[in-house]
C-alpha cells in the first residue's frame, strides 16, 4: 500500500472528523428552538453533499451547490431571532456547566418543597419545569425573564394570585429560576381534557416533547403532583416528592 494512498486515507478520516464535529456543535447551538427540526434535515443534506463530493458525483454535486447558494438567504431571514438567540446564548455558562453538586440539589429541592407545600396548603394553582438535558430555552424565552437563584420566597410570589405571571409555567434552568408567566404545549389526548386541568395537560404536553421534570400544585384539589416524560405521579406527601423528583433529575438516559 502506497504512501499516498495512506495520506488520503487518513486525510479523509480526518475531513469526516472535522465535519461530525462541527454538526454536532451546530446541532447544540440551535436545540430547544423551532429552526432545530430545518437545522437537522440541512444536517442530512450536507452529509449527503459531503458523500456526493467524495464519490465524484458532479451533476448531484452541482445541484446541491446551487441550492444552498439560493437558499442560505432565505434561511438566515426566516430564522433570524434564533440565530440571535443562539450566539446570545453561546457564552453562557449554563451551556458548558456540569452537573449539579449533591449540596446544590439538596438545597433546590427544600426550597422548591418548601414553596409548593405552602401554595398547596392554600390551593393556589402552580406549574414549573425543571430542565435536565433537552434545552427549555424555546419555552423559557416566551415568558417573563426573571434570571434569579431558587427560593421559595420567590415561587411562591409567582403564583401568588392576582400576580401577571401566576397562569404561566416557571422555567429551571441549571441553579435558576430563568422565566416565568411561560407557555407550554398542551397534551392533544382528548380523554385528558375531561380528566385534568390546565396546568397538568400542560405539564404533559411538555413532557412529550422534552425530559424535563415537570411540578404541579393543583389549584381545585391542592395536591402536588409530578410529570416526567408523560407518566404522571399524583398527590405526594413531601417524603415521596423528594424521593421522585430527586431520581428523576438524577436519571441518566
Amino acid at each position: 500500500m502506497s504512501a499516498g494512498f495512506l495520506l488520503l486515507h487518513w486525510k479523509a478520516i480526518f475531513e469526516i472528523a472535522i465535519l461530525w464535529f462541527v454538526i454536532y456543535h451546530v446541532l447544540l447551538f440551535f436545540e430547544g428552538t423551532r429552526a432545530i427540526q430545518l437545522v437537522r434535515g440541512i444536517t442530512l443534506i450536507l452529509v449527503a453533499f459531503f458523500i456526493f463530493q467524495r464519490l465524484g458525483l458532479e451533476r448531484l454535486d452541482w445541484l446541491f451547490k446551487n441550492f444552498f447558494a439560493t437558499s442560505v438567504i432565505a434561511v438566515l431571514i426566516i430564522f433570524h431571532p434564533e440565530i440571535r438567540s443562539g450566539l446570545a446564548r453561546l457564552g453562557q455558562k449554563h451551556i458548558f456547566a456540569s452537573q449539579l453538586r449533591e449540596e446544590e440539589l439538596d438545597l433546590m429541592f427544600k426550597e422548591i418543597w418548601d414553596a409548593v407545600e405552602s401554595l398547596s396548603r392554600d390551593k393556589i394553582g402552580a406549574l414549573i419545569a425543571w430542565e435536565k438535558n433537552d434545552p427549555l430555552n424555546a419555552f423559557a424565552e416566551n415568558g417573563v425573564l426573571i434570571d434569579s437563584r431558587v427560593t421559595s420566597e420567590l415561587i411562591q410570589a409567582v403564583f401568588t394570585p392576582n400576580n401577571p405571571l401566576h397562569d404561566g409555567g416557571m422555567v429551571i434552568q441549571g441553579t435558576r429560576i430563568s422565566s416565568a408567566g411561560c407557555f407550554f404545549p398542551l397534551a392533544q389526548n382528548q380523554d385528558l381534557s375531561r380528566l385534568f386541568g390546565t396546568r397538568h395537560r400542560a405539564a404533559i404536553g411538555l413532557s412529550e416533547e422534552a425530559d424535563a421534570l415537570l411540578i404541579i400544585v393543583s389549584e381545585e384539589r391542592g395536591d402536588v403532583s409530578i410529570v416526567y416524560r408523560g407518566k404522571l405521579y399524583k398527590d405526594l406527601s413531601g417524603e415521596v416528592f423528594l424521593q421522585k423528583a430527586k431520581e428523576i433529575i438524577k436519571l441518566k438516559e
